[in-house]
């Protein structure tokens, strides 16, 4: 696998989609190794916002001009990129056909090949094999993994391009949870008897941030209190970002994206308070909100005209116009859009800069192609910053945006380097006894939620404050207010000093505050009470992190061990007290 380590980065102009009119370092190297090499077959594997298409138009090119190929055909996920390629391929002089099908006579002598989706190939691959057979062929495949999205497509795909002269397989994420591999990838043995997916040539998010092709990220997390009920009739209440089986957690996060609560609605202000900030040195900074489904999104966008006053664009995936309202959302200078699924991979509306995952999908590969629609870069300074719930999976994703993945078949999943899982593995017990686990999670009904804000994740790190802090205060605004044009070092910097710029006010103030007359403590409900003393614990637990840099799922397992008890979301109150008694007498040793 060739990487583009140390190369001189590039910064061409911003220019349409796929046409950059000057290579960058990496695809440069690319195009070099693909000319030397002249392979059948090539896997590209380039972060989201880096540029494969422009590699793989410039390649389409030199193969054309060569005689090398006399077709080219291009396949896509959904309709809305097969238009998208065919423009970007007719700006580089080589006009496709999107609306081409198998089932049609001769193509338009117009065109110098088409475009498809593999859903379009897997309906009909026997003709497509035979125009493959017909011509010399160079088969595009974008974002390849999709052909192993089910394996009537892997098949399909062999079946119909496998006679092809040239294939040209592009991903931004190659890796996959499933055991289906994907079509015309090389898989090369490992020592444990897996195999793993072998890269032609290889450019990571870590070395496009560092050659600033792609912007930094700063994923805003927040917490809350959440209330629903089970199928069974029983009221549950657990906080958002603490260990919680599988289940509790999935509820949890449910509750939290309910429009009718009150997390959504304060994460979204939330968010279009940052997006403000940003347009001050942004000017078309743009806003984008990934919903669960169609209901949810309308939902959020109501939410989002009460809040700034205009109607944000709505896209859904089955309207008709939906791939025109993209189109018109990245011309303008709109302030939000709210869409489903349509625009989480492959989609170029370079000026989002702000974004609210509001979905109940973690997979690492969804998770990596929507962040990725956030961190195209136009010019340098620029940042992205993406809102989303503090459950630990998200949390795992967001800390893991640089880690490069490979698809590996035949190894048995495993959680030894997760963050959570000293925490999570005394739960597995639990879960695995829960046999109704799918009927319990589509069988709840929300009652209630508030938010909070929890820590900002950038760069590896975490930054936050002590304690709960309040949506709408002076401790949050020290997040939503850094300014939206900076280098990554200023922002580091930043998040640094509002941490100990504020704790440092706090400890004055609490210096400075004469001592309160003793009052007899009111009686307060159980209920109440546990929730209070989950929130003080939490706050010790993310101080305790920011001091030691263990992770928060760690303290709670180590908390467990000296203590005893259940998870927190289960333990009294009186188990509670003597977690946190425990936590401010480790916090009162020296270093």
């Amino acid at each position: 696998m060739n990487h583009a380590a140390d190369l001189p980065p590039a910064f061409p102009g911003r220019a349409a989609w796929g046409t950059a009119p000057a290579l960058r370092a990496w695809q440069a190297d690319a195009l070099a190794q693909y000319r030397e090499r002249a392979p059948r077959d090539f896997l590209a594997v380039a972060t989201p916002g880096a540029g494969k298409t422009t590699f793989a138009l410039r390649a389409a090119a030199e193969l054309l001009d060569a005689r090398v190929v006399e077709r080219v055909v291009v396949v896509t996920p959904t309709d809305h990129l097969k238009t998208q390629w065919a423009e970007a391929a007719a700006r580089a002089g080589i006009p496709l056909d999107p609306a081409f099908t198998g089932s049609q006579g001769k193509m338009a002598s117009d065109f110098r090949g088409f475009v498809l989706t593999y859903a379009g190939v897997a309906g009909n691959p026997t003709a497509y094999r035979m125009r493959t057979e017909r011509f010399r062929t160079l088969v595009i495949l974008d974002e390849i993994h999709h052909a192993g999205d089910a394996r009537s497509w892997g098949d399909a795909v062999k079946e119909a391009f496998a006679p092809a002269v040239r294939r040209l397989a592009l991903t931004g994420t190659p890796f996959r949870s499933d055991a289906n591999p994907i079509p015309f990838v090389t898989y090369e043995p490992e020592a444990d008897g897996a195999t793993r997916s072998a890269a032609d040539y290889s450019y990571g998010y870590a070395e496009a941030l560092r050659d600033g092709v792609v912007r930094p990220v700063l994923f805003m997390a927040y917490s809350g209190d959440m209330r629903w009920r089970t199928r069974a009739g029983d009221e549950i209440e657990a906080r958002l970002g603490e260990p919680l089986t599988k289940d509790i957690t999935q509820q949890a996060l449910r509750t939290a994206l309910d429009p009718a609560g009150a997390w959504i609605p304060a994460v979204l202000r939330a968010a279009d308070r940052r997006l403000s900030e940003v347009r001050r040195h942004v000017p078309d900074a743009g806003g984008l909100v990934i919903a669960t489904d169609q209901t949810q999104a309308r939902a959020y966008a109501k939410i989002l005209k009460e809040a700034t006053g205009t109607q944000p664009v709505v896209v859904l995936s089955d309207e008709r116009e939906s791939s025109k309202r993209i189109a018109d959302f990245s011309a303008s200078d709109d302030r939000w859009m709210v869409a489903v699924r349509m625009v989480s991979e492959g989609v170029d509306v370079p000026r989002l800069a702000v974004g609210v995952y509001a979905t109940t999908t973690s997979t690492p590969l969804f998770f990596a192609q929507a962040v990725g629609r956030f961190v195209r870069a136009r010019k340098r300074g620029e940042m992205a910053s993406v809102f989303l719930p503090s459950a630990p999976g998200l949390l795992r994703l967001a800390s893991d945006l640089e880690v490069e993945r490979d698809h590996v078949l035949g190894r048995r999943v495993k959680d030894e380097d997760d963050v959570f899982a000293a925490e999570e593995s005394l739960l597995a017990q639990a879960n695995e006894g829960e046999g109704a686990s799918d009927e319990l999670n589509q069988q709840f009904e929300a009652l209630g939620s508030d938010a909070s804000f929890d820590r900002v994740l950038y760069d590896g790190g975490e930054f936050g404050h002590e304690g709960e802090v309040a949506v709408g205060s002076d401790e949050e605004m020290d997040f939503l207010g850094i300014p939206g044009l900076l280098e990554p070092d200023q922002v580091r910097d930043l998040l640094r000093h509002a941490r100990s710029r504020r704790s440092a006010q706090t400890a004055a103030a609490a210096a400075a505050a004469p001592p309160a007359a003793a009052e007899p403590e009111p009686e307060v409900a159980t209920h109440a009470q546990r929730s209070m003393l989950r929130r003080e614990l939490n706050g010790l637990v993310g101080a305790w992190h920011h001091r030691t840099s263990t992770p928060h799922g760690v303290i709670h397992h180590r908390l467990r061990e000296t203590c005893g008890g259940p998870p927190a979301a289960q333990a009294s109150a009186d188990e509670l007290t003597t977690r946190i008694d425990t936590l401010r007498g480790w916090a009162s040793k020296p270093s």
